[in-house]
């Protein structure tokens, strides 16, 4: 049977083209590169490895559908989401890592992945809270971080 090997890519809304890409580049410095024309406008950024896709819609996003992002610093991530008024919230997993939420311009959600909650510096980061759902048994097992190859 075939299998899922990685995800390429993930296709998001934009009511803000302009907007949504700069969003993209400004906080987390995704790359624009060049996209096929599909009949409306579409704007393609490199995360990463990996791919963005940002599509002009008056379509309204999911709202508690998201995918998420890992950072080369969560601070400086944590305190530019917040100036710019996008921060939602964060909790600490039962695995020790820390999940935060924001909005972008479109309105996705979008979950940013910190390995270690701890390890962050309480001065910077200090809202941190543990998810407000009792946790037992595998829920105390799961992790974001699987082990990398």
């Amino acid at each position: 049977m075939p299998r899922a090997t990685r995800i390429n890519h993930v296709s998001i809304v934009a009511r803000d083209l302009d907007a949504s890409t700069r969003f993209w580049v400004g906080l987390f410095g995704a790359v624009v590169v060049p996209a096929p024309s599909f009949g409306s406008p579409v704007v393609w950024l490199r995360l990463g490895d990996q791919q963005l896709h940002l599509f002009l819609t008056g379509d309204s996003p999911p709202q508690n559908g998201h995918f998420a992002v890992e950072v080369d610093d969560f601070q400086a991530t944590y305190a530019e989401a917040r100036r710019r008024g996008v921060y939602e919230r964060i909790y600490r997993l039962p695995d020790g890592a820390a999940q935060m939420y924001l909005r972008d311009p479109g309105g996705n959600l979008v979950e940013i992945d910190c390995p270690e909650a701890d390890a962050l510096d309480p001065a910077v980061v200090d809202d941190i809270v543990p998810l407000p759902y009792a946790q037992s048994g595998d829920n105390l097992r799961a992790t974001l971080f699987e082990a990398r190859s």
